[in-house]
């Protein structure tokens, strides 16, 4: 058992808890069952990402494993939608994330490893290299990759994660991620990057146009949010990609690959 790092968990109990975070933030939470975790996040009203989380459905109700510098704005901002449910909401200091053998399956992808909501008491030591882990996953992170109201669900590839949603009733932020669903073309999206001169914060380029920015790094591979639409235009023009003057590429996911063909088929205007 390894305890997460820069994780804290939020726990709501009480008999409105499900009908509180059916209105809120952006996974369902309908027919989940007990021990089940779910990726989701809240939203702010123009559609950008307040806080992603991992809910994790436990006997009496939720725990949200959460970053902790998120942790006591996502109480504060799920007190003001309270309004007068049967619902308490805490920082709980007494329990914290780790990595567990049998622990549950990480609804965003394969790859991560389970993981459970456990005492403080019972957790190990922080696991080692948490970032190489999740950039090798492909996972972005906040925190890490980006902080609030900065990036939209798809951007970060929260749909693509089992993140949003789009049939479930009102949540705030909806309308915006769910015109943003329907109009087709993605734009922007966080894709892996290889390379040798990755850091956060370095421009992707492909020819002599900016595609994208790396946002986090570990040696030689790391995550970027790009421009699907330029890098396509970049696939077509034959352009090498880049980063800091260093040969660079960026891994051919199967929806990227779809993706890149959509906006090959559909050219967009910059």
């Amino acid at each position: 058992m390894l305890r997460l790092p820069h994780r804290a968990i939020v726990s709501l109990t009480g008999p409105d808890t499900f009908s509180l975070l059916e209105r809120t933030v952006t996974h369902t939470v309908t027919d989940w069952a007990e021990g089940e975790v779910r990726y989701g996040a809240l939203l702010t009203p123009q559609g950008k990402v307040i806080v992603d989380y991992l809910a994790h459905r436990a006997d009496g109700g939720v725990r949200i494993d959460v970053h902790e510098d998120a942790a006591d704005d996502i109480v504060k901002r799920l007190k003001l939608f309270r309004l007068r449910a049967a619902v308490e909401i805490a920082r709980d200091e007494g329990l914290v994330s780790a990595i567990v053998v049998e622990g549950a399956p990480d609804p965003r992808s394969a790859k991560m490893p389970k993981r459970a909501v456990v005492a403080a008491a019972q957790a190990g030591e922080p696991i080692p290299r948490w970032d190489a882990l999740a950039i090798a996953a492909g996972i972005p992170e906040w925190g890490r990759d980006y902080r609030a109201a900065e990036v939209f669900p798809t951007d970060i590839n929260m749909d693509l994660m089992n993140g949003v949603d789009y049939r479930k009733g009102c949540f705030v932020g909806q309308e915006v991620a769910s015109r943003m669903k329907r109009k087709g073309l993605i734009r922007k999206r966080t894709v892996r990057v290889r390379g040798g001169a990755l850091e956060a914060g370095a421009e992707v380029r492909a020819g002599a146009g900016v595609i994208g920015t790396v946002t986090s790094a570990v040696g030689n591979e790391g995550l970027a949010l790009i421009r699907t639409d330029r890098f396509a235009k970049s696939i077509l023009a034959k352009d090498i990609v880049t980063v800091k003057d260093a040969p660079a590429e960026i891994e051919g996911a199967p929806w990227l690959i779809a993706e890149v063909k959509a906006h090959l088929e559909t050219p967009a205007d910059d």
